[in-house]
């Protein structure tokens, strides 16, 4: 297990003083960087070697959002190293001990150059001290499309740089982000209650993210929301964003708890 402490901060929160989602998957992902960073296999050992991880989804069940100012404890827990693969759980607790959040994720070890799984050396093992996996229910990787789900076309978005990261693809937590901003935008113009109270909760909801290719600079990114029928029930919705071509770059769940 792998921890730092931290404290809410202004530039985090929404516009009622909660941390974002967005915010809480780059407190995760700062906490695995921060680990890798203690070698020997930092990103620095990795990037001459040409190799870098690459994620595969995200599971991340919110109790609740952090308020401005709270101080917060945030860990993770590499669970499995197998061949190329990586599995780890994170986590983002109160300083009295309340769980705030809890999550699952899975990485692929990739060569960059050659676009293939680069088999896990010592170096890595050692960076990674493996450790029970946390309590938590446990989604399907995979997201299923709601049935007879209706889709509807949001406004596309062109990758720029602030989308990328040191691996000059977009970053797994803007994915995340662009999604959101997707459904606060349909929600909003279509005067979709349910949808717009699913996308500003901030206790007992799921996000899932699954990852199928990358994105790169100058890429257009076109959101498809899908939601099942039913609208007084609606508990959930997926987004599907599109390459040029259909085929999603990632696809995003949003659902209550």
């Amino acid at each position: 297990m792998y921890s730092f402490d931290s404290r809410i901060r202004y530039s985090e929160c929404d516009i009622n003083g909660f941390l974002t989602i967005e915010g809480l998957i780059d407190y995760f992902q700062d906490c695995s960087t921060f680990q890798t960073q203690e070698g020997p296999a930092t990103m620095e050992a990795m990037e001459k070697l040409g190799i870098a991880w690459v994620i595969n989804s995200w599971q991340v069940n919110v109790k609740r959002l952090p308020k401005l100012g709270e101080s917060v404890t945030v860990g993770t827990v590499p669970y499995e190293l197998k061949a190329f693969m990586g599995l780890r759980n994170f986590f983002m607790k109160t300083k009295d001990g309340e769980e705030l959040a809890i999550a699952n994720s899975v990485w692929s070890l990739i060569n960059l150059e050659k676009g293939t799984p680069y088999r896990i050396n010592d170096d890595i093992i050692k960076t990674y001290p493996l450790d029970e996996k946390l309590p938590m229910e446990y989604a399907p990787r995979k997201i299923a499309e709601p049935e007879d789900g209706r889709r509807f076309s949001v406004k596309e978005k062109k990758v720029g740089l602030h989308h990328l990261d040191t691996n000059h693809h977009v970053n797994n937590g803007q994915y995340i982000r662009i999604a959101l901003a997707a459904i606060e935008e349909f929600s909003g113009k279509e005067n979709f209650d349910s949808l717009r109270t699913l996308a500003k909760n901030r206790q007992d909801f799921m996000v899932r993210a699954e990852y199928r290719q990358q994105a790169h600079l100058g890429d257009v990114i076109h959101p498809e929301i899908v939601i099942g029928t039913g609208d007084d029930s609606l508990t959930g919705c997926v987004v599907l964003l599109n390459d040029d071509g259909g085929k999603p770059y990632s696809i995003v769940e949003l659902k209550q708890l």
